[in-house]
């Protein structure tokens, strides 16, 4: 089974190098490439994934769903596997997710912690295991077929928010899901740069917008509204 790693950037200089050199570090040749997708970043993002070995491609216009279908539309791998830049799966991801499909699941993600003693967080990150939609999210990763993956049409362009919501939305149904119980970590700068209760509070209000259908567009302008918000 071969794999192709997948990461929508947006000045994402801080962390872009460590992560490569991550997946390089804990790989085989299963891995055959990792694909950093930039959307117009004002930093050196492109340039560092570069040097670190990714294959760079750069997105006219910014949105993580533009981002990841781009990425995918030249991937060689069997397996797509979307990554976050501020994210760190665990080390065995490549046999985890190779277990998770001999175990017969088509599409999925890990747990996820921040890397964050808060309590508060803790918290949140305990209901990661869960399945319910509104325990998902991009933070976790996630990973699929490709094959499956253009069944499924890709991500929704017309998202500029919630578009891992979306997809796993569609996917319902159709391909088995699986939370592989281990955590990846993911940072926590967007609670650190607000508070956990804004960012409780408007992760709340956006979820229910998109289960009522509100446009993505106004959901993105309410939620950059409420949070100091890339």
């Amino acid at each position: 089974m071969t794999f192709s790693i997948i990461i929508p950037t947006l000045n994402e200089a801080d962390n872009i190098a460590k992560l490569i050199h991550f997946f390089k570090t804990n790989t085989d040749n299963r891995l055959l490439e990792i694909i950093v997708v930039d959307a117009q970043s004002k930093d050196n993002t492109a340039a560092l994934a570069q040097t670190a070995g990714a294959k760079i491609m750069y997105a006219s216009r910014r949105g993580r769903a533009i981002q990841m279908n781009m990425g995918a539309s030249i991937a060689r791998g069997e397996v797509l596997y979307f990554v976050h830049a501020d994210c760190l799966p665990p080390p065995s991801f490549l046999d985890d997710i190779e277990q998770a499909f001999t175990e017969g699941y088509a599409l999925g993600c890990y747990r996820y912690r921040f890397n964050s003693q808060s309590f508060m967080l803790r918290i949140n990150s305990y209901f990661t295991r869960f399945s319910p939609l509104w325990c998902r999210g991009g933070d976790e990763t996630l990973f699929i077929k490709k094959h499956d993956f253009e069944q499924l049409n890709g991500f929704d362009e017309s998202y500029c928010i919630m578009e891992e919501y979306d997809f796993i939305k569609r996917s319902q149904g159709i391909l088995p899901f699986k939370i592989i119980p281990k955590y990846a970590l993911v940072s926590a700068r967007k609670y650190d740069t607000n508070s956990w209760l804004r960012v409780q509070i408007a992760n709340f209000i956006a979820f229910n917008m998109f289960r009522l259908g509100i446009s993505t567009s106004i959901i993105a302008q309410t939620y950059r509204k409420m949070l100091n918000y890339r």
